[in-house]
């Protein structure tokens, strides 16, 4: 995998990171979310009339994309009720790489190299490790959180497949995210209420920070996605758990223990044999 490709996933790793920990020290995790995809919306409509439409053989698979992440959005909302960013990040994004390499080489005949194969293993099994206490993984919201894996796995193939038939990936991510964009709000109103939704509260400018950070993160990954394996990039951005184990220690008070760290270490491990 090039070497620039390697840096800017571990770029949009940071980022993911750091709009998931935004989103697990919200008090409504769902009015932050949705005002993330609103920022999203408003951004990539704004973009997309400076654009060229991507190409409509990648159309359907926008859709799937924006229904997908619709799911991934009430999946990760749910597990953050009663968990805690040390563990339900891991679990959900720990779980992904090997999914997406599977499904790459069904759906998108992707052949990936032996040396990836083994630092995509590490990565994923270093990355769950982090969700473990002793021997037990005692997570309250464990099949949210691996629902949760499964809509990360899904929309990243689909992605993968969309953003190489569009033409034109950045395209392809803009109207794909605003499409996304506009249904999360319409399933909040549904679940909710629109007064609600559009009531200015202490964190909505964190909220629409959040969006704006998670679409450039996202742009980044189709973008590399476009230009390596799936497999591999999916397990590069996955080390946004390292990112976020960090942040969850400093400012939110969750504990790093040695388990952790040598998770970490076997993570970067896997890193290096990607790279």
């Amino acid at each position: 995998m090039p070497t620039h490709i390697i840096f800017l996933v571990l770029f949009a790793a940071l980022l993911h990171a750091s709009w998931n920990a935004l989103l697990r020290g919200g008090a409504d995790r769902l009015w932050s979310m949705t005002v993330m995809c609103m920022a999203i919306a408003v951004t990539c409509v704004i973009a997309a009339a400076f654009m060229a439409p991507p190409a409509i053989e990648s159309w359907g698979y926008g859709v799937l994309s924006a229904l997908l992440h619709v799911g991934y959005n009430l999946f990760l909302v749910r597990s953050y009720r009663v968990g805690d960013l040390g563990q339900i990040y891991p679990i959900s994004r720990g779980s992904s790489p090997a999914l997406i390499t599977l499904g790459a080489a069904v759906f998108a005949g992707e052949r990936i190299a032996p040396g990836e194969l083994l630092g995509i293993a590490l990565v994923s099994g270093g990355i769950i490790s982090l969700a473990f206490s002793g021997r037990r993984l005692s997570v309250p919201s464990l099949p949210y959180a691996l629902g949760t894996g499964c809509f990360i796995a899904a929309y990243s193939v689909v992605d993968g497949i969309g953003a190489r038939l569009s033409g034109a990936p950045l395209a392809y991510t803009v109207w794909m995210c605003a499409l996304w964009g506009v249904m999360m709000p319409a399933v909040y109103i549904g679940l909710r209420d629109a007064r609600s939704l559009l009531r200015l509260r202490p964190g909505t400018l964190a909220a629409v920070v959040g969006g704006l950070v998670s679409l450039l993160a996202y742009a980044i990954v189709i973008y590399a996605m476009n230009e390596a394996p799936l497999g591999a990039v999916s397990a590069l951005r996955e080390t946004s758990v390292l990112f976020a184990m960090l942040i969850g220690y400093f400012f939110l008070g969750e504990t790093l223990t040695a388990r952790r760290v040598l998770a970490c270490v076997v993570i970067a491990g896997g890193i290096l044999i990607i790279g």
